[in-house]
């Protein structure tokens, strides 16, 4: 290619950002670019000025600095450019704005959102964004927006309902004050280095978290120190988790220092001893435990308990049921977080830290935090933790009301395996049922919910096992409430992998969500219900709506009344069943990590004048 400096015409490219081209004229413009001819009239002042000698480097170099600081000011202060400023087509309507400031650090979206963006890669849809810049730039955006579980199409915000009013909690709040003679005692107990306490505890994950609480109270009471309990595997789900994978170890000791002394295991001077054995009968007392093994676990040094559930007495003196609340699961930081922003209730604060012994292992509780948190994005949600396992059908004698099929699976299940069932075995199902001890079933709940007043919007969690029936057994749920969620639909590809076939891990997430949520109802009483009960008791009297269901069904069952008049009437079953403060001391038997008013909850006046 011939290279004659005479007859080539020699041009010089710049680099210039868009938005100086569009405020600069042509004519300009091509000033700028092009190189300066030599004049073949007389040059004026002017032409003289601008007539620069580009084959000098160091000219040429500086004239683009100029131009290229010109385009940075401009670019910089020019509020009218027609470009969005945030890159990639990313930024958000004005509406949702505000939203995705608050929702910035959460890993966002719902399963479904996520299952169609893998969907759009699978596809190549990202591929296919190549042949149309702007068109990649609408995907990326709403895939990213999505992604991030931001309201890109407008989806409805959660209706403004009175059924997310929380009840009143007349000024209740977590206090434990234990008598000088347990502080005194505790000296000695902690440091108790010859009699050591064994349990092994049963069943799934809230059974196995009750009978861990009245290990920690045994081992007190014989002035043990406690090791660490030995979780048996369950023989209904197969679930091998040992006591760390769920609960965070090194936590429970160091709360606990002051209390009980923990160990990971018996110490070399114990280990060829021959324990003591037992499994005390039901509700026995602190008394009957010192007369029964203190002398044996004295003169062997090693005790070991089986079959915990339930043994101990309900009725504990005070310091013993203060140390059942400390046992518990931490309060979540939403609630810490408001403590400590209020100078006026240190007193709560310090209590906070200790009040929290048995949490949950740490990738459980990642995890739960995430999935509260995608639920927690659009607004309230309610949590459902809905019994219709075949086991639980079985076991309570009841029929799911499927259909003839499944109510033949239950009874066949019921006469081969007639252990199952722990329900009253003089009752036929209909006597269960109207004595309200049969799990509802979907349809029973939706009627609920609705009558209660539940949005048609609702964002609803449920928690529990696969139903008998499969998904099936939903439709009436998922018909009235579309926003229906499980742990499985909200996770992210791979989050749930690390704790597959592990049904105590699966509990501990389904807790978590639950107890994070704005109304939680179960569908059947259970060991989960009574510990979220309590534990939302703890959090300030977080809304718990129990079913009443002993009285309402016989209105489910009157086909005749009106839509309108079977509302007000269940609405009004319910108005004292939905977690305003009940004294445990009302009714004998209960359960104080059930019902913590008062021996671990006090009102305003009292926290006062004890701080």
């Amino acid at each position: 290619m011939a290279k004659s400096k005479n007859k080539a015409k020699k041009l010089s490219y710049i680099s210039v950002p868009s938005q100086i081209i569009n405020s600069i004229s042509s004519s300009s413009l091509q000033s700028l670019l092009e190189s300066p001819k030599k004049s073949s009239s007389r040059p004026t002042s002017m032409n003289k000025f601008f007539n620069f000698n580009f084959t000098s480097p160091r000219l040429f170099f500086s004239t683009l600095f100029f131009i290229g600081l010109f385009g940075m000011i401009k670019f910089g202060f020019d509020v009218d450019i027609p470009f969005s400023p945030y890159p990639c087509s990313i930024s958000l309507p004005q509406q949702h704005q505000h939203s995705q400031l608050q929702s910035k650090s959460k890993l966002g979206a719902l399963s479904k959102v996520d299952e169609s963006v893998h969907n759009a890669e699978k596809e190549g849809v990202f591929n296919a964004a190549t042949n149309s810049l702007s068109q990649s730039h609408t995907v990326v955006s709403n895939v990213q927006l999505q992604a991030r579980g931001s309201n890109v199409d407008g989806e409805e915000v959660v209706e403004k309902s009175e059924f997310w009013k929380q009840p009143n909690g007349l000024g209740y709040k977590p206090c434990l004050e234990f008598s000088r003679d347990y502080r005194m005692a505790s000296e000695g107990v902690v440091k108790e280095r010859r009699k050591y306490l064994m349990v092994v505890v049963s069943g799934g994950m809230n059974q196995q978290r009750n009978q861990i609480v009245d290990a920690v109270v045994i081992a007190r009471i014989l002035g043990a120190s406690l090791v660490v309990p030995i979780l048996q595997v369950n023989v209904i789900w197969g679930d091998e988790s040992e006591f760390a994978d769920i609960f965070d170890l090194e936590h429970f000791k160091r709360v606990l220092a002051n209390d009980v002394h923990v160990v990971s295991a018996l110490p070399s001077t114990h280990l060829m001893t021959k324990p003591v054995e037992g499994s005390p009968p039901l509700h026995v007392t602190p008394s009957w435990i010192r007369a029964r093994y203190l002398k044996r676990l004295n003169r062997e040094g090693v005790l070991l308990l089986r079959g915990l559930d339930s043994r101990l007495s309900k009725d504990l003196p005070s310091d013993l049921q203060k140390l059942r609340c400390k046992v518990l699961q931490s309060l979540f930081v939403h609630w810490k977080t408001k403590q400590i922003a209020d100078s006026k209730c240190s007193f709560h604060l310090s209590f906070q830290v200790a009040f929290n012994a048995l949490r949950f292992a740490k990738p459980v509780l990642e995890l739960g935090n995430k999935i509260a948190e995608r639920m927690k994005s659009k607004g309230p949600y309610l949590a459902l933790h809905l019994r219709m396992e075949k086991d639980v059908w079985v076991r309570t004698g009841c029929l799911p009301g499927l259909s003839p099929k499944y109510d033949e699976i239950v009874n066949n299940e019921r006469i081969q395996r007639p252990k199952l069932l722990t329900a009253r075995s003089n009752m036929t199902y209909h006597e269960r049922k109207l004595a309200g001890l049969c799990p509802l079933n979907a349809v029973e709940v939706t009627r609920l919910l609705k009558a209660l007043g539940a949005p048609k919007n609702a964002r609803i969690y449920w928690a529990g096992g696969e139903p008998l029936g499969g998904k099936e057994a939903l439709y009436p749920l998922i018909n009235e409430f579309q926003h229906f969620y499980s742990k499985a639909d909200l996770a992210l590809p791979g989050e749930l992998e690390p704790f597959k076939n592990k049904a105590s891990l699966l509990a501990a997430i389904d807790y978590i969500v639950c107890e994070k949520s704005d109304v939680f109802m179960p569908s059947h009483g259970g060991n989960m219900g009574h510990a979220i009960q309590g534990h939302r008791a703890y959090a300030g009297h977080k809304k718990y709506i129990t079913p009443n269901k002993r009285q309402m069904l016989p209105y489910f069952l009157n086909s005749s009344l009106p839509e309108a008049e079977f509302n007000k009437i269940v609405k009004g079953l319910h108005q004292d069943s939905l977690g305003q403060p009940e004294l445990r001391t009302s009714k004998a038997g209960r359960d104080v990590t059930k019902y913590p008013v008062p021996e671990c909850m006090c009102n305003g006046s009292r926290s006062r004048s004890r701080s």
